[in-house]
């Protein structure tokens, strides 16, 4: 039998803490807290929906994030 993987670690964390920052800070304050994936997209950016443990998503409009949300 195949083994169970392991998700990523989910930093403690609150995605709207993130709303409002420049987008370099965002970036830089997520990698602090823990997070192994970071994700800048553009608004409107088709994306999949699948659950990935350990990524935050930041949607970037004029180099400020104006959503955030994990997986």
């Amino acid at each position: 039998m195949a083994p169970v993987p392991t998700p990523s670690p989910q930093p403690d964390d609150t995605p709207d803490s993130y709303v409002g920052l420049d987008a370099a800070s965002a970036d830089r304050q997520a990698r602090a807290r823990g997070w192994s994936t970071v994700r800048a997209l553009p608004p409107g950016t088709v994306i999949t929906m699948e659950f990935r443990g350990g990524r935050i998503n930041f949607e970037v409009e004029a180099e400020t994030v104006t959503r955030c949300w994990v997986g």
